[in-house]
């Protein structure tokens, strides 16, 4: 007997049988920045963008237009401020707030996209400006459909009277990464007004290319602390949806329909970035929160660890004062358990698919095939739906092979299975969703019963197999989503995956994604067309030294100076080769006073991933800045260093600090940079979470000699 497949079913309006016209995706407009760049300097003329206009047309023709101000005008920002800025290395001043498009759900990626400056930089250009090279031209690359594209734009903004951005604006109002970015996005979906409905993980994989993981938190693993813990210092970014007030267990946000803001102070409906994970020393033990913001920069939760909760006079004083915010910035925390309680799902975007794999080693395989489902010919439905036509869908066979890396051959791998729909319009949201899914068939039956086709043959599954066979993935549920994205546990074997619309007949271009450690993909039946493969080479540490870190604080839960100091000279720091790198044991010291922010005296594994991604950030920094590999910064490159960091300071300080960390000659050493800039950072921190005005802070004397003597 064949499962039942679930589906979220909407009543549609019948679909015509027999052939049509195939109405293939629209590829975005390509423009050459480089090339208008130079012609505009050439030329000494603003570049103006006829593909997007400054034109109504360019925001919508629905409800959008009704909350616009009568007097729109478009404006470049030199004419809004006096001094803009494209981009700021400092991460603080990246904030965004939402405008009247209702992109929370855009806004929520964006922001996440901030934690981590190398991908960032592969979506927003670094090298753009305000003054050298400007042309009022600027550009952005978005991943779309199978691969990265470039987007250009010009810098005309809508603004009302006063001057103020209608749509995204940052913080700091001389900032316009954002508003131009979103202008690109925009451009790139065909107006301002189809980026009103949507989902943060469609807008988390076209700023990275990289796959979801979506947890609903009803149903949350047990180990749910550590999957936030490996995402959150690994290359992931995250997002998560509060309830509708009724539940769905799939939704397109669009603040517009919901605005709802509860008593708790969350806004029902409403897409949110996760920004951080901290587990803290109560009084009474240990307690898992969850730092978030609102896209809104503005409205946040009123609950327990809400900015104005009794449960922070729990903690230690430099711990509260490090951790709360008395703002209305949109940021705040809350317990895990609350969080498990008052949001639906949880959105993990992965560069690499590690973050739910066991197994070892760095390199991993990603497939990807463009295909179709056409009238008459490959648009075969769901098993469900019609048995009948069922094989008549694309089929791609998948090799699943144990990886070459691995020091063990493993009883199953990790393989990840992405299937994304193309739309025909070139307006994202004027063409609805299909419900798609796929299903995936183990190889022993192709061993058994058409062993010709193991034999590297090229011909498709037959009707009667799928009729007396199940799928690995029996209950498989159909989304009308851009995306349906499975991880699975598959024994190393051939497997055929199968993908489908929930309905037959039912037309639309789509890709499919493969990701594991090693495996071969190619389509069955006629076409054999190419297989773009690749390999991933994580580049990033994190995981080899996740592994030695977890190791050695199995060992010792909390560490002292002294242990601190034997792991930080233990280290092979290969990317450091001039001279050996050592910490001496009063460096040590002042490090472990700066981080301990439970005044334990020892250093948890939490708080020692805190310290590792600095020390990975500085030691790029110092590189960058030791110009002639002495191994030292001079004060001219010191200033430099500090800069590269996002965080202005003044010559007065800079010149104490060398003073104060460096040798007679005022050299700082990498050692004594570490500290100086972990001071900086931490005792700037203080100020901001401090401050109501922003010109002072007031302290009890506690807390005073908390902040100054130990750190």
């Amino acid at each position: 007997s064949m499962p039942f497949l679930l589906c979220l079913k909407k009543k549609k309006s019948p679909v015509p049988l027999g052939r049509s016209i195939f109405q293939k995706h629209t590829p975005p407009i390509q423009q050459n920045y480089q090339a208008l760049l130079e012609s505009c300097l050439k030329n000494k003329c603003l570049f103006t963008d006829d593909t997007f206009p400054a034109h109504i047309s360019s925001i919508g023709t629905g409800a959008l237009l009704k909350k616009l101000p009568r007097n729109l005008q478009w404006k470049r920002p030199h004419a809004l401020h006096k001094s803009p800025i494209f981009y700021t290395a400092n991460r603080k001043q990246l904030d965004l707030c939402q405008g009247l498009v209702e992109n929370c759900w855009f806004l929520a990626a964006l922001e996440a996209l901030t934690f981590h400056q190398d991908i960032l930089a592969a979506v927003v250009p670094q090298n753009q400006s305000f003054e050298r090279k400007y042309a009022g031209i600027f550009h952005f690359r978005f991943w779309h459909f199978g691969g990265w594209v470039d987007v250009v734009v010009d810098d005309r903004l809508p603004v009302n009277e006063a001057g103020e951005l209608l749509f995204v604006s940052s913080v700091y109002k001389n900032v316009f990464w954002g508003a131009l970015l979103e202008k690109a996005y925009a451009k790139l979906y065909g107006s301002y007004e189809d980026l009103q409905i949507g989902q943060v993980s469609e807008a988390l994989v076209d700023f990275t290319g990289g796959v979801n993981t979506r947890i609903k938190l009803a149903e949350a693993p047990p180990d749910l602390w550590d999957i936030l813990t490996r995402a959150t210092y690994s290359r992931s970014l995250m997002g998560c949806q509060t309830h509708l007030g009724v539940y769905f267990p799939s939704v397109s946000l669009s603040c517009m329909q919901t605005t709802k803001v509860l008593k708790n102070g969350l806004v029902a409906g409403h897409a949110y970035t996760v920004t951080g994970i901290r587990r803290v020393t109560c009084q009474y033990g240990p307690e898992n929160l969850v730092r978030l913001r609102n896209p809104w920069g503005k409205i946040e939760w009123k609950g327990d660890w809400s900015d104005s909760s009794y449960k922070w006079e729990l903690l230690s004083p430099k711990e509260k004062i490090l951790l709360r915010k008395k703002k209305e910035d949109g940021e705040f925390w809350m317990s895990l358990r609350d969080f498990k309680i008052h949001f639906v799902d949880l959105v993990i975007c992965k560069l690499t698919p590690d973050l739910m794999s066991q197994e070892d080693g760095k390199k991993w395989m990603y497939s990807l095939k463009s295909g179709r489902w056409v009238k008459g010919s490959t648009a075969g439905g769901s098993l469900g739906f019609c048995n009948g036509s069922f094989w008549m869908n694309p089929q791609y066979w998948l090799n699943v092979l144990p990886a070459e890396d691995s020091r063990k051959s493993p009883s199953s791998c990790n393989v990840v299975i992405s299937l994304m729909q193309k739309h025909s319009s070139k307006h994202r949201n004027r063409a609805p969703h299909l419900f798609i899914g796929f299903l995936l068939y183990k190889s022993i039956f192709l061993l058994s019963f058409f062993p010709e086709l193991y034999q590297e043959s090229n011909r498709k599954l037959p009707r009667g197999f799928f009729t007396r066979h199940q799928p690995v993935n029996m209950h498989q549920v159909f989304l009308d989503e851009r995306e349906v994205t499975h991880d699975f546990h598959l024994e190393p074997c051939v497997y055929v995956i199968v993908p489908c619309t929930l309905e037959p007949q039912q037309e639309s271009e789509f890709i499919l994604r493969v990701f594991s450690r090693r495996h071969v993909l190619r389509e069955m039946g006629g076409n054999t067309s190419f297989t773009l493969s690749k390999e991933i080479v994580d580049r990033y540490e994190g995981k080899i030294w996740e592994d030695f870190f977890t190791k050695h604080f199995e060992q010792n839960p909390e560490i002292n100076a002294v242990q601190l100091q034997r792991i930080l000279n233990n280290i092979s720091w290969r990317n450091f080769q001039s001279f050996r790198l050592s910490f001496s044991l009063d460096s040590c010291q002042g490090i472990l006073a700066l981080l301990d922010l439970n005044a334990t005296g020892t250093l948890s594994i939490q708080e020692f991933r805190v310290l590792w991604k600095r020390l990975l950030f500085y030691l790029e920094v110092f590189q960058k800045r030791d110009t002639n590999r002495s191994g030292k910064l001079d004060l001219v490159e010191l200033h430099a260093a500090v800069q590269e960091t996002g965080i202005s300071l003044s010559n007065e300080v800079c010149n104490l600090m060398a003073i104060r960390y460096g040798d007679p000659d005022l050299q700082i050493s990498f050692e004594s940079f570490v500290c100086f800039m972990l001071r900086v950072e931490i005792m700037g921190e203080a100020f901001r979470n401090l401050t109501q005005d922003g010109k002072g802070i007031y302290l009890r004397e506690s807390e005073w000699m908390m902040m100054t003597l130990y750190s």
